[in-house]
């Protein structure tokens, strides 16, 4: 069993205005993007729970022309708001590094 951080090239956050947050899986190639897909592990449900909002709020896009997973969530403050800590979304990803990813077929996953 892999990490994201294994099967990734690039996991990121970053604001999607004041108020969202999007957040970015990019993979090398097809394979991996599809291993990462097909295992079922990114779901509106894990992101919900991982991110403490609600499933309703969370838009999850499979992009494969680009092999990316692609997310908005809300952002837990607005950005520059005195209760927000990061202000430009970018240190929001970390609960995506250690994602646990099955071979296609293979375990369940872990978060």
């Amino acid at each position: 069993m892999a990490r994201m951080r294994d099967l990734a090239k690039l996991i990121r956050t970053k604001n999607a205005g004041p108020f969202q947050l999007t957040l970015d899986i990019l993979f090398e190639d097809l394979a991996t993007y599809r291993r990462v897909k097909e295992s079922g592990v990114v779901t509106r449900s894990l992101l919900s729970r991982l991110f403490r909002v609600g499933e309703e709020q969370v838009h999850l896009v499979f992009f494969e022309p680009a092999y990316a997973i692609k997310v908005t969530i809300p952002r837990p403050a607005v950005s520059g708001d005195l209760d927000d800590n990061d202000v430009f979304g970018g240190q929001q990803y970390a609960p995506l590094v250690d994602l646990e990813i099955p071979e296609v077929g293979g375990m369940e996953a872990r978060a």
